[in-house]
Parts: structure tokens; C-alpha cells; sequence
């Protein structure tokens, strides 16, 4: 056998670094599920509390320096503080480790710096759409859709100064960061982005067509979640609409509230759930007839008996809807749930409704809308059947080793 496919087949040393919210975390335990069933030897890093599942999936774990910088915390660090802080504390994990690739989450910056201290190959994990601009498109994460006209991407194109100047800001700030590691700097913006590996979790029906650096790859929704019980749903035949609210957003449940009140009237089953987060004592969610509120549900055993999802439009959400074939009808709140929520409706396998326009009418028009747009909810349909023959966290396993074998 020939010394370079030998290589590749021995078993690698991987560090998968991922920010600790759950749509960040759960696309890298799904990555190193598909690398450990590969015969590697895989530890994650991430915040303490993800420590009992990582190694449920046979990962080891290793608790990764939390640095709060918001206002609201006694003596904040800067952002570039934290981030120089955090390498600091993961090198010796590297240099322990000795890993043949760290594969680090998009906002996860200390484990990518560390191997680059180290000299070790990095990867990045988007778990989302890709986030880099083109000509003529709009800015990302303001939830605008790409334009259909010439004049359109005109406009878009005379705002780009505006954009390039954030990214600018973004780079100096980088840089400062790189230097106060001993790291020289880079001459290109989204410098968080491997220019190595980059790999895009997301359905490349959801990305907008677009000139791809070689470095970066569409490979499909990167989906995990935590095992969870089955829960009963509403009785009846009517089409089933889940409520599913972000698990960050939207303390005071407007969404939840409103579509509980808009779908009252409406023929369909409506399950909801207020994902461990209850709502205020002195406002109690109301329990309409063809309703059933639950504390939690597990989105892969009950969206593929759904017909339609009603979310914040996160992207971890999203893609679970389109994997299970759920038409969407999306009310952004804030972060990248904007961008998705466009990306829905331009794909046109859901529904978006500005978070301003949140109410009860809004909300039952526009599940109406989706249970009986029969196009729509084809084109819904068509998105999830692309992983009938797709395994996107193998073919992101395959990316990693194809680097590793490159840089031995």
C-alpha cells in the first residue's frame, strides 16, 4: 500500500472546539459522532456542561475557559482580552493533545489560535449559511433577500463600502489579537474562517449561488441532539404544527403566545413547547382546545409527524424542519435568525413574519398559508429528500482526514 494511503487510514488525534450555545455545540458532537465511528480518537472542548454527552458519543471532554465580555458582568474583558486569555488556556491542551487537526466552531477562536501556535492544521465549522458577502449581495445577518435585478445588486453594491469598513474594524481587531499571541497578521477579513478547511453546515439549497473559495465547502446540516423522550401529541387528524421557540430568544414568549391565540380557530393540531424556559407566573399561556404545551420535545422524533414548524428561525431549528420536511414559518428575533429566515423565504419552503408584525393574525395567516400552499410545502419536502442520499457529518469527517493527509 502506498505510504500516503497508509497514513490516511491510521487512526487521527482530533480537537473539536465549539462555543457552548446548543446550536454551535450540537453541529461538532455530530462531527466527532461520525469521527469517532471512523476509528479516531476525538476529545472535545466546550463548556462543562456538555460533558456527560460528548462522552455518551465516545469523545473524551475537555471543560474550555468561559471569559464573560458583556456589561453586565463585574470588570468585562475586552472581546480580544478574552480571546487571548482563552489560547493562552488552551495551548497546553494542544500541546498535550499533539492533534493531528483542531476543528473549531466559527466563534470558538482559542483552539484555532492555539494550533496555529503550534503549527497544527485547523478547520472551521460554520453552523450556518456562509457568511462572507459577494458582488451584489446583500449584507449578511440583516435578513434581506438577494436581489432579482440588475439595479438591485447595483444597490446592494453601493452599500458594500459600509460593509467592507465593519470588516476592516473586524480584521484590525483580529490582528491586535494575533499579536499580542506572538501571531503575525493576516491580510484578509473573516480571519476566524480556515483558509485550510472550512466546512458549511447547511443545505446548499438554502446558499445563494455565489463565486466558493476553493477552501470552502456546503457539506449539509450538521444535526445532533440529545437523547429525549417521545411526547404525546394532539389527537386528531387534522395537520400538526409545531411551536418551537428558541431556547435563547423571546423571554417573555410573545411568539409562543401569539401563535397559541392566532392557531386557536384554525383546523390543525397545534403542539408547543416552551423548551424549559417558563413563561412569567402572572401571564400563563393560553390552552386552546386543539393545543398541547410541553415543557420539551425532541425535534428529530416529532418533526417528521409534523407538517409545519413555527420557530425563531435559528438555524439549528430550521434545518431539523427541512430535514424532517416541515414547511417553515419563521419570526426572526435576533443574531443570524434574520439571514435564515430570508434564506426561507427565498428558497420558498416557508413562511417569515418580521418580528414587529408579531401577533396573533399575522401568525395564523401565515401557518394557513403553509399547510395549504401544496408548492410550498413540496419545495419543503424536496430540501429534506437531499439527505436521502447525502451524509453530511461523513462527508465533513472525510474533509478532516483529507487535511490531515495533506499536512503529514
Amino acid at each position: 500500500m502506498p505510504e500516503r494511503e497508509d497514513q490516511a487510514a491510521r487512526p487521527l488525534r482530533l480537537l473539536l472546539g465549539a462555543f457552548g450555545d446548543p446550536g454551535h455545540v450540537f453541529p461538532l458532537l455530530a462531527l466527532g459522532r461520525a469521527l469517532v465511528a471512523r476509528g479516531h480518537d476525538v476529545t472535545l472542548q466546550s463548556w462543562a456542561g456538555w460533558r456527560e454527552v460528548a462522552e455518551a458519543e465516545g469523545l473524551r471532554f475537555d471543560e474550555a475557559p468561559e471569559y464573560h465580555v458583556f456589561p453586565t458582568r463585574e470588570r468585562p474583558l475586552k472581546p480580544f482580552e478574552a480571546v487571548v486569555r482563552a489560547t493562552r488556556d488552551t495551548l497546553p491542551l494542544v500541546q498535550e493533545l499533539r492533534p493531528d487537526v483542531v476543528v473549531a466552531d466559527i466563534l470558538t477562536l482559542a483552539p484555532a489560535l492555539a494550533a496555529e501556535l503550534q503549527g497544527v492544521p485547523r478547520a472551521t465549522v460554520i453552523p450556518h449559511v456562509f457568511p462572507m458577502g459577494a458582488p451584489g449581495h446583500p449584507p449578511y445577518s440583516m435578513g434581506a433577500r438577494i436581489p432579482r435585478t440588475a439595479l438591485g445588486r447595483r444597490g446592494w453594491d453601493a452599500v458594500s463600502g459600509l460593509v467592507a469598513r465593519g470588516e476592516e474594524l473586524g480584521r484590525v481587531e483580529l490582528n491586535e489579537t494575533r499579536r499580542r499571541l506572538g501571531l503575525g497578521p493576516l491580510d484578509w477579513a473573516h480571519g476566524g474562517l480556515s483558509r485550510e478547511l472550512t466546512m458549511v453546515g447547511t443545505f446548499p439549497q438554502l446558499e445563494y449561488a455565489r463565486p466558493w473559495p476553493e477552501w470552502a465547502h456546503v457539506v449539509g446540516p450538521l444535526l445532533w441532539e440529545p437523547p429525549s423522550d417521545d411526547v404525546e401529541l394532539p389527537p386528531g387528524d387534522d395537520p400538526l404544527v409545531l411551536v418551537a421557540p428558541s431556547t435563547s430568544q423571546d423571554a417573555e414568549h410573545v411568539m409562543l403566545r401569539a401563535a397559541l391565540e392566532g392557531l386557536a380557530d384554525l383546523p390543525v393540531r397545534v403542539l408547543a413547547t416552551w423548551n424549559r424556559r417558563p413563561p412569567p407566573a402572572d401571564r400563563p399561556l393560553p390552552t386552546p382546545a386543539n393545543a398541547r404545551i410541553v415543557e420539551w420535545v425532541s425535534y428529530a422524533r416529532t418533526m417528521p409527524k409534523c407538517d409545519v414548524v413555527v420557530c425563531h428561525a435559528g438555524h439549528g431549528t430550521v434545518a431539523r424542519a427541512l430535514a424532517s420536511g416541515c414547511a417553515v414559518v419563521a419570526v426572526p428575533s435576533a443574531g443570524d435568525m434574520n439571514e435564515n429566515a430570508a434564506r426561507v423565504d427565498w428558497a420558498g419552503v416557508g413562511v417569515r413574519i418580521p418580528s414587529r408584525l408579531v401577533g396573533p393574525r399575522a401568525l395564523r395567516l401565515a401557518v394557513g398559508r403553509a399547510v395549504e400552499d401544496d408548492a410550498l410545502r413540496h419545495r419543503a419536502r424536496a430540501v429534506g429528500a437531499w439527505l436521502d442520499h447525502a451524509d453530511p457529518a461523513t462527508r465533513a469527517a472525510e474533509l478532516v482526514e483529507a487535511l490531515a493527509a495533506r499536512s503529514r
